[in-house]
């Protein structure tokens, strides 16, 4: 894969959501006094969704909501803010870590307090798990994606490369399929990898990437395998030179190597299968990530979660309403999959027959991870947000200067820990 850095990811997420202005919003129009208070980020679409299902809520329970929304930077300088002043909305949303930063803080409601409100027994138990700290549910999964192989099979096909199962095939294969490709076509095989996949290495190898007591998990075994694999590929042309896999960080979507074309296979995550088909104007596939019939490394990874105030003054109120928004098939039918597929089984059951062929695809294999054994996955611990950004760093110390993949294992793994105050 072309991205090698966390600060990419996030670039596609707001070119997913578009960047909008902060403003604020009530499902009955200007905020009012007793108003459930709903914080989160997203896209103009996002806030029209959002701002539907909370009319729909409010017909649906007669409790009236009022909207805060930001864009993605915003949102979360507002929160933190909010939180610090004693003033932070009863129900917000959440990503990457923060769950687990706010939980320390002793910002968040346990919500198995408020299980009589919010039915956490419909949920896959993996995307239940993702909201946890330290066993208490502090957050819960606003939806679900998963880390895939995105693959342009007409570039395949044109280079003469024997199919594998998808089910059972390795790294090695990965590997072979992309040389084949480089050699037989005008595209690269395949765009490298970048931080998301040291999480995917390291439980391959039997090994989280964060403990249950907050340590880095993942070993120099495992990113040594992964840096080494990432060499050899930009030294074989199966990959981009470094020069390029440079150049493309921070790439919008429609700029990526696959959305022009320029690769055959790149690792990312499963709700980009229709934004990447219609950039490059073929149909593309979801394949599973090599190496798992073995040791599973995928997970499901929550798009965001849903949080309620320590501090709400109606903490059933707000359990009802994240019950609501994740158990209602009025709301999923209003919201799709905007924040990502259900981890509600009945509702992506709800949503099949509405969806075009790449989101059903998307669902189908939320499906598939979400019925895999895989090993339990903590959120990060405070600090391990900085990590996202060591990874990226540590690859340019690889692909530009000669560092071994030995050697940037290792300072990978001094920088990760110290980030963590290990």
């Amino acid at each position: 894969m072309t991205r090698t850095s966390r600060p990419h990811r996030t670039l596609h997420l707001t070119a997913a959501l578009g960047v909008s202005a902060a403003l604020t919003l009530s499902a009955c129009g200007s905020p009012d006094e007793g108003s459930l208070r709903f914080a989160w980020w997203g896209s103009t679409e996002r806030n029209q969704l959002t701002q539907e299902a909370l009319e729909a809520f409010e017909a649906e329970t007669g409790l009236s909501v009022s909207g805060e929304s930001s864009d993605t930077a915003g949102h979360f300088d507002r929160l933190a803010t909010a939180v610090a002043g004693g003033d932070a909305p009863d129900v917000f949303t959440l990503g990457g870590a923060y769950p687990g930063e706010y939980a320390d803080r002793g910002a968040l409601l346990d919500l198995d307090t408020v299980s009589d409100r919010l039915d956490l027994g419909t949920l896959d138990e993996s995307a239940l798990e993702n909201g946890q700290i330290d066993g208490t549910q502090y957050a819960l999964s606003t939806g679900s994606n998963a880390l895939a192989v995105i693959v342009n099979p007409a570039l395949l096909e044109e280079a003469g490369a024997e199919r594998p199962d998808p089910q059972t095939w390795t790294w090695e294969d990965f590997e072979e399929i992309a040389e084949q490709v480089a050699e037989n076509t005008d595209a690269y095989g395949a765009d490298g990898f970048d931080h998301d996949t040291v999480e995917v290495f390291a439980r391959q190898h039997g090994e989280p990437l964060y403990t249950e007591e907050g340590q880095v998990g993942v070993t120099q075994d495992a990113l040594e395998d992964m840096l080494t694999r990432m060499q050899d590929m930009v030294d074989t042309g199966a990959a981009p030179p470094a020069s390029v896999i440079t150049e493309q960080e921070g790439a919008a979507p429609e700029e990526t190597l696959l959305a022009t074309g320029q690769v055959a296979m790149t690792i990312d995550w499963s709700n980009f299968l229709s934004t990447f088909s219609q950039s490059v104007g073929e149909e593309l596939e979801l394949w599973p990530l090599p190496g798992e019939a073995e040791t599973p490394g995928v997970w499901q990874q929550s798009s965001q979660f849903y949080a309620i105030s320590a501090d709400t003054e109606d903490s059933e109120a707000a359990a009802e309403l994240i019950d609501f928004l994740v158990n209602s098939p009025a709301a999923v039918e209003i919201m799709g999959l905007e924040r990502g597929v259900p981890d509600n089984p009945e509702m992506r059951e709800i949503l099949s027959g509405s969806l075009d062929e790449d989101q059903q695809a998307e669902v189908d294999y939320i499906e598939e991870v979400a019925e895999r054994e895989t090993a339990q996955r903590w959120i990060g611990p405070a600090g391990s947000t900085a990590i996202e950004d060591i990874t990226p760093r540590i690859i340019d110390l690889l692909l530009h200067q000669g560092v071994t993949p030995s050697d940037a294992a290792e300072q990978w793994l001094d920088e990760a820990r110290a980030a963590v105050g290990e």
